[in-house]
């Protein structure tokens, strides 16, 4: 049976708290999730929090109650609390009801199966938790495998990129590496690594594009380093008739990645 708190004194409220600073995630392992679909859709991917924290409210809720029965199923803890807690567990001063702490996942490359998806997307040094949700909610629309974050990036379980995806945090794989790493392991197998890039002459739409493909974008305000073009297979780019020189990262990733998609279509 869920137990209840409601005293901003208790240890569990506190430790949970914490989870919104980078260094108490690395700390614990552990990072939040927050309403009722995020948390049903990793259920759906059989993915349950160890913590599941639910307003009295929304406890009659049948969505509500199926996780609160499969995480205490699992061997995890149901807690009922108000919102006022809620707010302090979020940061938020309009919580969502329902809110899961999960075991963060392992983000090496050797848990990325290449095989799994024609499409895989790799960012480089991407800094804005909002594109990263973005981009993983692009990957998870296309039938991508995942992403790849590549060097400094923004971390995938912030309270803000968790926010941002949507539920896709849970439905596409996240590896992280250097550069060095992740050029070495995609050298060891099959895979086509397409940088976007302005100074690319291949109309995005003009090339075949080989399976699996690895569509790699760069920095929000730099782009892709000149070395790290160089490595890439194809480098590719969309026409801009207007006055803007570039588009915003995750709306460049979307527009390619279906590009990507739609040659696999027509097939």
């Amino acid at each position: 049976m869920p137990r209840q708190i409601t005293a901003f004194s208790n240890p569990l409220i506190k430790r949970v708290r914490a989870l919104r600073e980078k260094r108490h995630r690395r700390e614990e392992g552990l990072f939040l999730a927050e309403g009722l679909r995020i948390l049903t859709e990793a259920a759906d991917c059989d993915i349950l929090p160890e913590y599941i924290f639910f307003a009295k409210e929304s406890a009659a809720h049948p969505l509500t109650q199926r996780l609160v029965d499969a995480v205490e199923a699992k061997g995890g803890e149901a807690i009922e609390t108000d919102r006022d807690i809620l707010s302090k567990l979020s940061g938020k001063d309009n919580p969502q009801t329902v809110i899961g702490v999960y075991r963060e996942f392992d983000t090496s490359l050797a848990r990325i199966d290449r095989s799994a998806s024609d499409i895989w997307i790799v960012a480089q040094s991407l800094r804005d938790p909002g594109n990263l949700g973005t981009i993983l909610r692009t990957g998870d629309a296309v039938g991508g495998g995942g992403l790849i974050l590549v060097d400094d990036c923004v971390d995938p379980f912030s309270v803000e990129a968790v926010r941002a995806t949507m539920g896709a945090l849970f439905t596409q794989r996240i590896a992280t590496a250097r550069w060095e790493e992740f050029l070495l392991w995609l050298r060891t197998g099959p895979g086509q690594l397409v940088g976007t890039s302005l100074k690319a002459t291949h109309d995005y739409q003009a090339p075949r594009y080989a399976a699996p493909t690895f569509l790699l974008v760069g920095n929000e305000a730099q782009g892709l380093p000149a070395a790290y073009e160089a490595e890439c297979d194809l480098l590719v780019k969309m026409p801009m008739l207007g006055s803007a020189d570039s588009l915003n990262v995750a709306v460049a990733t979307a527009v390619i990645a279906y590009e990507v998609l739609n040659q696999r279509r027509a097939r």
